[in-house]
């Protein structure tokens, strides 16, 4: 003999409530559609389904209710007193529904509103995205900005982030990454220390060197990246000066202090100026950068769309390049710096 179960488990609630939303569902908007029609012909117009299908969603959701909500005749329908009642208690949900369909017409078609969430590294973050966004906003204000700074690797649906800028080599194929500019890693010293312990011409000369390491989000050190014949190289000199935030490196070098591997958005203000300069830069890895990176390209909202082409824009007009004359520049300063410095401690 089969003893049938008294107890049910939280997925046959679940299911039981799937099936009985999925079977009164029609029969409600066919129900209040009549109501507001005064007519089954009407109402089956209005929802662009036949007069008969209308009948049937109606005649189950009574069955399934065990009550009559319509009263039928050859010359008018009418609702009941439960289909009065029933009509009163349904409609506030029926019209917070409409508003919701409403809403996301007006987010589609209408112009970008809403709030964006946006994730970015501490120092990209800083000098490049911060500074855009009050002209993103003033162009439109409607759309809500959260801009969260952290180095650390996000989750872009867990942490519900909509727009999420990355640096380096990507490996999140879960991701769309659209890359901005190529990232830059420079080694950058102030004058003034070249002018004091000259610059190294190898990777291994930065053990005879002053370096400042950047601590990553993971506890471990930030290694220095190369490309030595063809080949990517990284590791992570000895140093005295430890710091976790890209700006303080930047300040630790243009007191002097030392050496240190910086990205040129970084830095491509004080190349241009005169203020650091640069060496190694034959070594330069070549296969990094900075990336816009967001969850699909299917029924984008608007608001991230524009945001996308905005930052796009923006970024890649951005005099960050430092390939061009102002790191050649600054490379040149470099070299006889170093070897004015070497001659002298020589002589």
């Amino acid at each position: 003999m089969t003893i049938p179960s008294l107890h049910h488990g939280p997925s046959d609630h679940r299911d039981s409530l799937a099936t009985s939303l999925s079977a009164s569902y029609a029969g409600v908007v066919a129900f209040l559609t009549v109501a507001n029609e005064g007519s089954f012909s009407r109402a089956a117009e209005r929802l662009g389904i036949g007069r008969s299908a209308v009948s049937r969603s109606v005649q189950k959701l009574e069955a399934q209710l065990g009550a009559r909500l319509l009263s039928r005749t050859t010359r008018s329908t009418s609702t009941t007193r439960e289909g009065e009642q029933f009509y009163e208690n349904c409609r506030p949900g029926v019209e917070k529904l409409l508003q919701a369909l409403e809403d996301m017409r007006d987010l589609r078609d209408g112009p970008p509103q809403g709030m964006l969430k946006i994730s970015a590294s501490l120092g990209f973050g800083r000098k490049v995205v911060a500074p855009l966004l009050a002209d993103f906003r003033k162009e439109y204000p409607a759309v809500g900005l959260e801009l969260s700074l952290e180095d650390r690797a996000v989750d872009l649906a867990a942490e519900r982030i909509d727009v999420a800028f990355r640096d380096g080599r990507l490996e999140d194929s879960q991701v769309v990454a659209k890359r901005l500019i190529p990232m830059q890693l420079l080694v950058c010293a102030s004058p003034d220390y070249a002018l004091r312990r000259g610059l190294p011409t190898t990777v291994d000369e930065l053990d005879d060197h002053a370096c400042i390491n950047q601590r990553l989000p993971n506890g471990r050190l930030q290694p220095w990246e190369f490309r030595v014949d063809g080949r990517s190289q990284s590791l992570t000199p000895s140093g005295n000066i430890v710091v976790n935030d890209p700006s303080l490196a930047t300040q630790a070098v243009l007191d002097g202090q030392g050496l240190a591997q910086l990205a040129a958005y970084q830095v491509c203000e004080e190349l241009h100026a005169g203020r650091l300069v640069t060496c190694l830069n034959a070594l330069a890895p070549d296969d990094r950068g900075h990336y816009l990176c967001y969850l699909s390209r299917h029924q984008l909202p608007k608001r991230i769309r524009v945001f996308i082409d905005f930052m796009s824009d923006r970024i890649r007009a951005m005099d960050v390049d430092c390939t061009m004359m102002g790191l050649n520049a600054s490379a040149t300063r470099a070299r006889p710096v170093g070897m004015e410095a070497r001659a002298d401690a020589t002589a």
